[in-house]
């Protein structure tokens, strides 16, 4: 971009929150395709997936990260602590909330972590689609946290509504984040939509398969890990990967009765990842049962879950 305006903004910014408020869908409603997993099961976001929206007026760097909670295991406590360092290095963080849901204790760690600071934070006010009736709720615990009336935080906080899911005032949120953004070239080229590793995407295409057929079933006591991707021909990519659970009693689950629901989930994620390499893939699953992976450093930082 080498003709860039002197007005040209670029920026990274954190969208944060507990988890299930929507943030995965709505980095993908902000750049109109799909870079991040969109489940109705918390916590399915288990990294910091970077999305990039690119336009005339400037480009913003999105950091969709994992659910702000409190941990039991390793997995869970790097994804609080990946979660911490998005905001710490952002120009200006989202803090996504359900409006339809009251304030809990994951809401008040949040509000913890961001309360003090120097970026400026926007109050998501999300789903107002369906109600929106605890809105007086998150407003009152910034309140609390901050020592003073809304109408005093000026731009530190600034209150805004929308819905991810049907895209309410998506376009008016861009044009805030673009007039809070520092002036400088982009970050990334141009035509880059996502920073994170294709084997990573692959991986994340197949676990969100697998969490919409099982439901609430064993969701976090499953992971995705890619062994093989191998272009064969021009027209044909293989694809190997382990589905690795706790325990036989889930292994049958996710293969499901004579392996319907892997069948199912390997089709549906062969299908998508066909659009994403833009060529025929071949696609083998196989479920694996590793006692105690969650906990398994080595285990976790081959997922791409340490780095």
């Amino acid at each position: 971009m080498s003709d860039q305006k002197s007005d040209f903004r670029s920026g990274i910014v954190a969208i944060v929150g507990r988890p299930n408020v929507g943030k995965s869908t709505l980095l993908n409603k902000i750049l109109g395709e799909k870079v991040a997993i969109v489940s109705a099961i918390p916590q399915t976001t288990r990294n910091s997936i970077r999305g990039i929206f690119n336009h005339s007026r400037g480009q913003i760097v999105f950091v969709d990260t994992p659910g702000i909670h409190f941990p039991s295991h390793k997995l869970g406590k790097h994804m609080v602590n990946w979660a911490k360092e998005a905001i710490a290095g952002s120009d200006l963080v989202i803090h996504l909330v359900d409006t339809n849901e009251p304030p809990g204790e994951e809401e008040e760690l949040a509000v913890e972590q961001l309360k003090d600071l120097k970026a400026p934070v926007v109050l998501g006010l999300n789903k107002i689609d369906l109600g929106a009736k605890f809105i007086p709720r998150y407003i009152e615990l910034w309140e609390a946290k901050k020592k003073k009336p809304i109408k005093e935080l000026d731009e530190s906080l600034i209150l805004f509504t929308l819905s991810g899911l049907k895209g309410t005032n998506i376009d008016k949120l861009v044009e805030l984040i673009f007039s809070h953004l520092p002036k400088g070239p982009a970050l990334y080229p141009e035509d880059l939509l996502s920073d994170i590793p294709m084997r990573f995407a692959v991986a994340e295409i197949i676990r969100e398969k697998l969490f919409a057929l099982l439901r609430q079933e064993i969701p976090h006591h499953l992971a995705v890990l890619v062994e093989e991707m191998i272009e064969r021909t021009g027209k044909l990519t293989y694809i190997k990967a382990h589905i690795l659970v706790e325990k036989d009693s889930q292994k049958i689950i996710v293969v499901g009765k004579h392996g319907n629901i892997l069948k199912e989930a390997g089709e549906k994620a062969r299908k998508e990842i066909e659009v994403i390499l833009e060529k025929k893939v071949y696609l083998e699953l196989w479920v694996k049962v590793e006692a105690g992976w969650r906990q398994d450093p080595l285990l976790l930082k081959r997922l791409g879950y340490i780095i």
